[in-house]
C-alpha cells in the first residue's frame, strides 16, 4: 500500500497507545518501516520500554518517534496526546485484571477521554479500536459453523468471568455510540489470539493448568492464531485504507491448527508433560455443573467455569479472514508454520 492509496501522507501525525505493548512495539516498527515521520507514543510511567526502545534504536528512528509519558485517565493528558492527529491507533487495554471495575475503567473511560479529546481537535481520519475475539458469545451457532464478523456479540459480558471481556464489549458499544452521534470515522479490529517470541504460556484456547495436570479441553477445534507480526500489519494497513470506515474486522492467519495439533507441537518442541484431554461433551457437562453449583452456593465456588465460557473458548468453530483480505488487502507475510516454529523456539529458551 503506497502513501497515494492511503488516508493520510507519511507527515501526518498518528498516536499509538500501548505502544509498549506485545502487540504495540511490532505496530510501531511497521508504521516506520511504511515510511512515517511522525509517530507519537503513549507509554505509561510505569510500562518498560525495552521492545519499543529496540524497535527506534534498530531503525534509527529516535527523530521520527514521539514519546509522551502520561495516562489515559487524565484528560489533560489526552488533550496533549489527541493534538494534530490523524489517526489513532488505540491499543491500550485493561488486561491482567479480574475486577470488572477496573477492566471498565481501563478500557471503557480511558477510550472516551481519548476520543472526546480527539473529536475536540477536529483533524481526526481515522480511529482504529483494537478489540478482541473475546467479544463475541458463539452460544447458539451449531458445531463446526464459521465465527465470523457478522456473529452475535455477548449481550450479557458480566455473565462471563472473564473481565476484560466485558471490558471490550463495553468499548466497542462505546466507539459504535460516538460514531452515531458525533460521526467519529473508526474501523474495528479484533484480533484472535497473539503469539510469539516473547510469549510462552500455552492459550486458554487448548486448555487449563488449574487443577494440577493440563486439561485438553480444545480437542479437535480450530484455534484463531495469528502471528504478532502478521497482526500487527493487518491492523496498520486498517488504519490507512480508504473507504472502510464503520467497519468491524477479525485478524487471523491461514493454515490454523487444531488444538490438538498445537499441543502436540508444544510438547514436542518446547517441553513434554502430562495431559488429559477432556472431551467436548464431558466438559460441557464440567462447566455445567461447575456454574449451577456456583450458582447454587452463591459464589462459594466463583463462576469460572460456565456455558458461555465454554461456547466461547472451547466449542467446536472455524474461523475466517476472509473479509479482512478482500476490504483491506491484508493477508499474513509470516506463515502458520515459520510463526509456530518462532514461538516454540522462544518458549523453549523460556521454559
Amino acid at each position: 500500500m503506497t502513501f497515494e492509496e492511503n488516508i493520510v501522507t507519511a507527515d501526518d501525525p498518528v498516536l499509538v497507545t500501548g505502544a509498549t505493548g506485545f502487540v504495540g512495539a511490532p505496530l510501531v516498527a511497521h508504521l516506520l518501516d511504511r515510511g512515517f515521520r511522525r509517530v507519537r507514543c503513549l507509554v505509561r510511567s510505569t510500562s518498560r520500554r525495552t521492545r519499543l526502545n529496540e524497535v527506534i534504536d534498530r531503525r534509527d528512528a529516535a527523530g521520527r518517534v514521539e514519546i509522551v509519558i502520561g495516562n489515559l485517565l487524565s484528560r489533560g493528558d489526552c488533550s496533549m496526546l489527541a493534538k494534530d492527529i490523524a489517526v489513532i491507533y488505540h491499543l491500550a487495554a485493561g488486561t491482567g485484571t479480574k475486577a470488572f471495575s477496573d477492566a471498565f475503567l481501563n478500557s471503557v473511560v480511558t477510550t472516551r477521554n481519548l476520543l472526546d479529546a480527539a473529536l475536540e481537535q477536529k483533524c481526526l481520519r481515522r480511529f482504529v479500536n483494537v478489540s478482541s475475539f473475546s467479544v463475541y458469545t458463539n452460544r447458539h451457532k451449531p458445531r463446526r459453523r464459521l465465527l465470523d464478523e457478522s456473529c452475535p456479540i455477548e449481550d450479557h459480558p458480566e455473565s462471563r468471568a472473564e473481565a476484560y471481556c466485558f471490558g471490550k464489549v463495553k468499548q466497542d458499544e462505546l466507539v459504535a455510540e460516538y460514531a452515531q452521534k458525533h460521526g467519529l470515522p473508526f474501523v474495528t479490529l479484533r484480533p484472535g489470539t497473539v503469539y510469539g517470541p516473547g510469549k510462552k504460556a500455552i492459550p486458554g484456547r487448548v486448555g487449563i493448568d488449574s487443577f494440577g495436570v493440563f486439561l485438553h479441553m480444545g480437542g479437535p477445534t480450530s484455534l484463531p492464531l495469528t502471528y504478532v507480526e502478521n497482526c500487527a500489519d493487518a491492523i496498520v494497513m486498517a488504519g490507512l485504507k480508504p473507504g472502510i470506515d464503520g467497519q468491524v474486522f477479525n485478524i487471523v492467519d491461514d493454515d490454523l491448527p487444531s488444538s490438538r495439533r498445537f499441543l502436540r507441537l508444544y510438547k514436542r518442541n518446547v517441553k513434554r508433560f502430562k495431559s488429559l484431554y477432556m472431551p467436548h461433551a464431558l466438559s460441557y457437562v464440567f462447566c455445567t455443573l461447575w456454574e449451577k453449583y456456583s450458582s447454587w452456593s452463591r459464589g462459594q465456588l466463583p463462576p469460572v467455569f460456565t456455558r458461555r465460557e465454554w461456547a466461547a473458548t472451547w466449542k467446536t468453530t472455524r474461523y475466517s479472514n476472509r473479509k479482512i483480505k478482500e476490504l483491506v488487502g491484508w493477508s499474513p507475510t509470516v506463515p502458520t508454520p515459520e510463526g509456530l516454529r518462532r514461538f516454540f523456539e522462544s518458549a523453549r529458551e523460556k521454559a
